[in-house]
Formats: structure tokens, C-alpha cells, sequence
């Protein structure tokens, strides 16, 4: 459209940026060669602004986990399957060791691009993937051992991503834990608002291109 202005990114917008993080861009923008370079010796991820996206049809949960929650997260997806959950697994997908950082992003970063509505994510306690998880901007995540807990992060902090212990629960506590996140819900209006400003905390150091 004559007179619409297109966002132009040089090397100057990217470079300072740190290695592996997100680049929101809006979806017409021309990224200059050296800002390519940069994206691409930083191994930057470049999406499209996050007001642009849209939830992927049918697909509720992202799940991930690392080799010491493998176990669990199979667990997880036999619960998902029976209860008509529909999911992604972001891995891993064996008993050999991995790194937890790598699949909380991965499932961190599906949320907040609203390629899943929630996830859910395994490791030795929970708290190095809600830790990981959480430096994803639109992410709230909690370690939570079990269902009360699990559906107080839900109805008070609203908590979008839900991370597990493999050695703090049961295949039994699993169920109990994860149907209480999938069911409780955030209504109440002063926990909105504190919600609303745990957000507002983020806006202040997380700036969009």
C-alpha cells in the first residue's frame, strides 16, 4: 500500500543480541545481509510478531522432556491419548542424555507462538525446565508435585506451561497432577490482575523489533 512503511533490520538491531534468542519480527520486515549474518552465527530464531499468530487446529499440549523424565513423559502420553488430548512431543525420544535447556525451549517456544495452547515438561525436579521455560516471552511456568498445587498455579498465576519431577512422582500422581492443570482455570479477578502485572514486568525488559 503506498505510504505503508516496511520495519528495515541492519546489523545494528541484531548484533548486540544474545546467542540462541528470539527475533519478533513483523511479518513484512527486510532484514539486511548483515543482519542475516548475525541471526545466523548467533543461531537467532526469527518469528513472525506474536499478535500474527495462530494456534495450530487441534493440537492442545506441547510435551517434552529430558533422558532422566523420558520414563514419565510416556506415561504423560498414554494419560493425554486416554483422556482425547491431543499433543506434539518435542523429544527426546530415548534414554540417552540430553540437555533440559534445549527441550524446555523447544516446548516454551510452541506455546508462546500459540502452536499449542499449554505444555508440559519432565525433568529430575521440574525446576530447571520451569527456570528454562520461563525466559520465553508469554511464558509462565511452575514446578508443581502435586494436584493442589498444580491447580493453584492454574487458577492463581495462571501458568501455561506445567514442569514435573520424574523423581518426585508416581505414574498414579502423574494423572491426578496433570488432569488438575488441564481442568483448573483462571477466573478470579484479583488474580488477574496480578497476572496482568507479572506481564507487565515482562513488557518492561522484553522489547519486540
Amino acid at each position: 500500500m503506498p505510504g505503508t512503511k516496511r520495519r528495515i533490520l541492519t546489523g545494528e538491531d541484531v548484533h548486540h543480541l544474545p546467542e540462541g534468542s528470539l527475533l519478533d519480527v513483523p511479518p513484512d520486515a527486510i532484514l539486511t545481509d548483515i543482519a542475516r549474518e548475525w541471526i545466523e552465527k548467533k543461531k537467532i530464531r526469527v518469528v513472525e510478531s506474536r499478535t500474527k499468530s495462530k494456534t495450530i487446529e487441534g493440537v492442545h499440549i506441547a510435551i517434552g522432556s529430558d533422558h532422566g523424565g523420558f520414563q514419565i513423559k510416556e506415561d504423560l502420553k498414554d494419560y493425554l491419548g486416554e483422556v482425547g488430548e491431543p499433543f506434539l512431543d518435542y523429544g527426546t525420544f530415548s534414554h540417552d542424555a540430553v540437555d533440559y535447556p534445549d527441550v524446555a525451549h523447544a516446548v516454551a517456544l510452541s506455546v508462546s507462538l500459540r502452536k499449542a495452547k499449554r505444555g508440559i515438561l519432565v525433568d529430575d525436579t521440574g525446576i530447571g525446565s520451569a527456570i528454562a521455560a520461563n525466559k520465553v516471552p508469554g511464558i509462565r511456568a511452575g514446578a508443581c508435585y502435586d494436584s493442589d498445587l498444580a491447580r493453584h498455579a492454574r487458577e492463581h498465576n495462571d501458568i501455561n506451561v506445567l514442569t514435573l519431577g520424574s523423581g518426585t512422582i508416581t505414574p498414579e500422581k502423574l494423572r491426578e497432577i496433570v488432569s488438575a492443570f488441564l481442568t483448573a482455570e483462571h477466573s478470579e479477578p484479583r488474580h488477574r490482575a496480578q497476572v496482568t502485572k507479572i506481564d507487565s514486568i515482562e513488557k518492561k525488559y522484553y522489547q519486540p523489533v
